[in-house]
């Protein structure tokens, strides 16, 4: 399933190869990966080209659906978004990050909301959570202003490197996007 989405400034569209190097060069940056699980650093040469593969075929099964966050006007590579789903529970995971040169536009929260609406109106998901580090209140806002809710924080649930981090949790229900 190769979908796009417009919003008013983005273009949501799956990643190509030739969006490697600009992941690379994004996703490398210490304070991008610093409050980003999944992120290595220093992103190591080829990881890109192999990270897109694998999310082309997550898509291809149905597993979860990954986009490049462009901006329009100026054609620009700016991040990522995903819904990483567990069909089993017609649940998904939002996450995304956004080079820092990207960083305070709105552009990470008018990806969310596009991408919600695609997880509840497209895919039939009964229910969409996000989680984000407590350190990182940049995050944390993307979700609430997507119209996620907050659910808790878990205490040290996770290792970033050497340091055990807090992760606020948020979510979303059909009933409640649809109550809106």
């Amino acid at each position: 399933m190769h979908v796009h989405f417009h919003t008013e400034r983005l273009l949501l569209r799956p990643f190509v190869q030739d969006d490697a190097k600009d992941i690379q060069l994004m996703a490398g940056e210490f304070v991008v990966a610093d409050t980003t699980l999944s992120l290595p650093h220093p992103y190591p040469d080829g990881a890109a080209e192999l990270w897109i593969s694998f999310r082309e075929d997550a898509a291809r099964h149905g597993h979860g659906y990954t986009f490049a966050i462009v901006e329009q006007a100026a054609n620009r590579l700016t991040g990522c978004i995903s819904l990483n789903l567990t069909s089993a529970h017609q649940r998904a995971e939002i996450g995304y990050w956004l080079g820092s040169a990207h960083w305070g536009k709105g552009y990470a929260t008018e990806a969310a909301r596009r991408i919600i609406q695609f997880g509840f109106e497209e895919l039939g998901l009964n229910r969409i959570w996000g989680a984000a580090m407590t350190r990182n209140p940049a995050s944390c806002s993307v979700l609430q202003k997507a119209g996620l809710r907050y659910e808790g924080c878990l205490k040290q649930h996770i290792q970033k490197w050497t340091q055990y981090e807090d992760v606020d949790n948020y979510g979303l229900t059909r009933s409640d996007y649809e109550s809106r």
